[in-house]
This record gives C-alpha cells, sequence and structure tokens, in this order.
C-alpha cells in the first residue's frame, strides 16, 4: 500500500516506547527526556546503538540477513550496491557488540519535490524497542531539512499502525498509487 505524507514542521516526539520480552541484555526503556526523538543519539549510544547516516561501513552480507530475517527476498550484494549508490538519505542503526546492521531505511527521490522511503527493516531480535521509530523520524526529518515537502513509502498492510503515528496516512485525498508490472510472457 503506498502512504504518503506532506510534511512541513519536525515530527513531534510521541513519548511512548515500549519493552519487548527479549530485549538485549542490559538494555532498558525509558522515557525520552526533551528530545525530539522518541530516542535520543545519545541514548542509542548508551545502549550500543550506533546510528550511520552513510553506507560506508556497512556490510551488505549481514544486512541481507536482516532484509531476510523480516521477510525481503535474499538481494545480490552487488545490486544492494548500485541501489545504494542512487540513495539520496539513509540512516542504519548498528549494535556495537554484534558490529552488525539491526534497523536501515533508505529514500530516493528528486531531491527537490519528491521522496520514496525503501526498505525499512529492524533485526527480529531488536523489534518493538523503538529503532525503527528512531530510524524513521530521523530520515524523515533529513528529508524536510532539504525542502521535501511530499514523501512516500510502500507498506504491507500489517505495519500501517507504526507509519500512521510518524506522520504518514494511507491513499490521501483518494490517491491510488500504481505499480508497472510486467506479466511473464507465455512460453509456446
Amino acid at each position: 500500500m503506498l502512504l504518503r505524507g506532506t510534511i512541513s514542521a519536525p515530527l513531534p516526539s510521541l513519548g511512548r516506547l515500549t519493552t519487548v520480552a527479549a530485549p538485549p541484555p542490559n538494555f532498558t526503556v525509558s522515557r525520552p527526556t526533551s528530545s525530539k526523538y522518541s530516542i535520543s543519539d545519545q541514548d542509542l549510544d548508551s545502549r550500543g546503538f550506533l546510528l550511520h547516516h552513510t553506507a560506508a561501513d556497512l556490510n551488505l552480507d549481514h544486512l541481507n540477513k536482516v532484509f531476510v530475517a523480516v521477510g525481503f527476498p535474499k538481494r545480490d550484494p552487488a545490486k544492494i550496491r548500485i541501489a545504494l549508490d542512487h540513495t539520496d538519505a539513509l540512516l542504519w542503526l548498528e549494535y556495537a557488540k554484534t558490529n552488525r546492521p539491526v534497523a536501515f531505511a533508505r529514500a530516493t527521490g528528486d531531491g527537490v519535490f519528491n521522496a520514496i522511503i525503501w526498505d525499512v527493516v529492524v533485526d527480529p531480535s531488536f523489534q518493538g524497542i523503538g529503532l525503527g521509530r528512531a530510524v524513521m523520524e530521523r530520515l524523515v526529518e533529513e528529508l524536510v531539512e532539504k525542502g521535501i515537502g511530499n514523501i512516500a513509502l510502500y507498506s504491507e498492510q500489517r505495519v500501517l499502525g507504526f507509519y500512521r503515528p510518524l506522520g504518514f496516512v494511507a491513499d490521501p485525498d483518494g490517491i491510488r498509487g500504481m505499480v508497472y508490472s510486467r506479466k511473464p510472457k507465455k512460453q509456446k
């Protein structure tokens, strides 16, 4: 489903964090203080999560394992590299104890009016502790700071509730997305 958000102001911090049944060792979830994010950069760092804004240190095989773990198909690392080379903005979180990516999102667009967010993933063993929200808040803010007001993404029905508090709405103003799809040719 296509979701679109037209955002003209920074996202408010929602101040709602929940714990999961088995968070990483020594990981506690607390209410944010005066941060503009649900989890501040300092809190991420103190919990062992390193925030990255480039793909320079990103191990594509490790990222691919996160993609597969959340149900995406396994991707050719060379094609992932090409996609990243054509990405306008990206954010990912590395868990310092394992040196592996645990949350990731990226955006492509025209750099002026429109952007589309892709590949929002959180390693299942780290879901439910606010990392997806942390990545999305920062990615959206980066796009808005560039002056991009039309930000879209594609989402499965089951996770629409994750994006709504971040300012995204499904099919605004009756707008429906369309996807070009080639049908396989019948073999004779």
